[in-house]
């Protein structure tokens, strides 16, 4: 039980019926014991975000963005959404519960916006600046990204915690890490952030992916939710279609997305100490 909803071993299997399906992996008694962990993991912290989403009766959603989202799911595993209906289907998995999981996350994204909106601050000059220095190139770089943040642990120092994820994530893989221990939304998709292009990125973490070789690690950052590291998995130049305003919008919008990211997992965290949790064996 996650506060007063209840969870069923059903529930779990549907879990990992998702997981199998969105990361385009494969059942198996190896797997099995990790795979339902996740699953726990991830059942546990959507039903405490629908704890609070339905305690502040903030349930209202843009059915586009729903449409968009699982649109954009279904590209991942490079399928259509059709596809993906008839994946789930084969697989006995009601394809409302994908749809569900994508409206509870819209759902919370919009809470968090609602609940620390005033905290948006968001430096201009340094975005004026940042155009200015780029504003005559034609062709912009872009990076295809994937994050892992892991918690700091207490008691132990960073560089050992460091050394310990880099060495797990060279034995067991980035996405599988990433899918175990990252404490962000983009753990589901192992870790994947997409395509950004060098006006979305921070200054400090432009300067820390543009040094990282594609294929590689970059180096640890700390932060105060935890430690991040990025893997560079390609990179790309291309063509610069957006003029300036345009351009200065899309790195506004990037970071108010970071900074709500953090105060998600911060609000996140006092829930999670909040709300009681119970196993039952059957």
């Amino acid at each position: 039980t996650v506060g007063n909803r209840a969870i069923t071993s059903s529930d779990v299997v549907n879990e990992v019926k998702l997981l199998l399906i969105l990361s385009n992996e494969s059942y198996s008694e190896k797997n099995k014991d990790r795979l339902h962990k996740i699953a726990i993991s991830t059942i546990v912290k959507r039903n405490i975000k629908k704890i609070e989403i339905n305690k502040n009766n903030f349930l209202q959603y843009n059915q586009n963005d729903l449409n968009k989202e699982v649109e954009k799911l279904a590209y991942n595993i490079n399928v259509d959404v059709d596809t993906l209906k008839n994946i789930c289907a084969s697989n006995d998995l009601d394809f409302a519960l994908i749809e569900d999981q994508i409206k509870t996350e819209l759902l919370w994204n919009s809470l968090i916006f609602h609940f620390y909106k005033d905290r948006l601050s968001i430096n201009i000059e340094e975005i004026n600046d940042q155009l200015k220095l780029a504003q005559n190139k034609k062709k912009l770089n872009e990076y295809l990204i994937s994050e892992i943040i892991v918690r700091p642990i207490q008691g132990q120092d960073a560089e050992s915690q460091i050394q310990i994820l880099k060495n797990k994530i060279e034995t067991e893989g980035f996405e599988k890490v990433a899918m175990d221990l990252s404490i962000t939304e983009s753990s589901i998709k192992g870790g994947d952030l997409g395509w950004l292009n060098e006006n979305q990125l921070s200054k400090r973490f432009k300067k820390i992916i543009v040094s990282t070789s594609v294929g590689n690690l970059s180096e640890a950052i700390l932060l105060p939710e935890g430690i991040l590291i990025f893997k560079v998995r390609n990179k790309r130049e291309v063509e610069r279609n957006l003029n300036l305003e345009m351009e200065k919008n899309q790195i506004v919008n990037t970071e108010k997305t970071k900074i709500l990211n953090m105060y998600s997992l911060s609000h996140y965290d006092k829930l999670r100490r909040s709300v009681a949790i119970k196993f039952y064996n059957e």
